[in-house]
């Protein structure tokens, strides 16, 4: 690839699943799926209410970690409101907030939509308008860009 100026552009390599953090709103190690198929990046969370600060609209969401039986209270501001067709072809009316995602040694700035994801394996999935420009994916491997996990060939479900 080639970025701005014909210079060559680094593209890190992530595998089909990674574990992410999510430092503005508290959260640390998130599993999240990488879903070059879907467009808009999602978070589980459970909506607790909207409300405004400093005249900006912000949201207030729930995180649960089921299997440590934890529950992190989040608040981001609150960008957009967008229908969002999940993988069974349904759309949904969901939040999408903005805020930093840090996967790997990279923090950028990414749109996730809040959904309840409580039916999938994994409460994070990236999709690829936040891996435009910065990563290529390699579904053949896991953990390529997660700091003290065993980077893994192969698909286990």
């Amino acid at each position: 690839m080639e970025g701005p100026g014909n210079k060559p552009r680094e593209m890190r390599i992530v595998g089909w699943r990674e574990k992410v953090d999510l430092p503005e709103l508290g959260l640390r190690g998130v599993p999240a799926k990488i879903d070059s198929g879907a467009r808009t990046s999602s978070l589980h969370a459970t909506i607790l209410g909207e409300f405004t600060r400093d005249g900006e609209r912000y949201v207030r969401f729930a995180v649960d970690y089921g299997q440590q039986h934890v529950r992190q209270i989040c608040e981001a501001v609150h960008i957009d409101i967008r229908g969002i067709t999940s993988s069974n072809g349904e759309t949904q009316r969901r939040m999408i907030i903005k805020t930093p995602l840090r996967l790997g040694g990279l923090t950028f700035r990414v749109e996730i939509s809040l959904a309840d994801r409580s039916d999938m394996r994994f409460p994070m999935l990236i999709g690829r308008s936040s891996l435009r420009r910065r990563f290529l994916v390699d579904s053949g491997h896991s953990w390529l860009q997660t700091r003290g996990e065993t980077p893994v060939a192969g698909h286990k479900p």
